[in-house]
């Protein structure tokens, strides 16, 4: 008898309709938890970025990269990118959904969209390789 109520204590539970947290079915990936960050410009000896950016762990980010072609200029940040998922890359309207990224490199003007989901807490940066000023580097911190 006792065997008949646990199990049928187990039925119930596994029969019950699943429930999802506040986002919705989609989780984290739901549209209800994205944010979209200023674009940071890649520009010679120009700042990339108006202020620091501030990020909260767990929230879907999209951020633009706009290069005015003045010059070969990259984006580097290792220990960024190691604190985040990155969802997917577009270029020219060309979707690439990578394992992970270390930098970007813009050979020419253009544009470059990066979704990804901030995870680890902690201040970090993206730079220009090479670059000593401050102008050429933006500080970011995942709370």
């Amino acid at each position: 008898m006792k065997r008949l109520v646990g199990l049928s204590i187990v039925l119930s539970i596994l029969a019950a309709p699943t429930v999802a947290h506040e986002f919705g079915f989609a989780g984290i990936l739901d549209k209800s938890n994205r944010e979209e960050l200023p674009d940071l410009i890649l520009s010679s000896g120009k700042p990339i970025a108006d202020a620091p950016l501030i990020l909260k762990s767990g929230t879907m980010y999209e951020v633009e990269i706009v290069s005015d072609g003045s010059a070969e200029l990259a984006l580097e940040g290792p220990g960024f990118f190691r604190a985040i998922w990155v969802n997917e890359v577009v270029i020219n309207g060309l979707e690439v959904r990578p394992f992970g990224l270390e930098s970007v490199e813009f050979d020419d003007a253009g544009t470059m969209e990066i979704e990804f989901l901030a995870i680890k807490p902690g201040r970090y940066f993206l730079r220009q390789p090479g670059s000593k000023g401050e102008n050429q580097r933006v500080e970011i911190t995942i709370q």
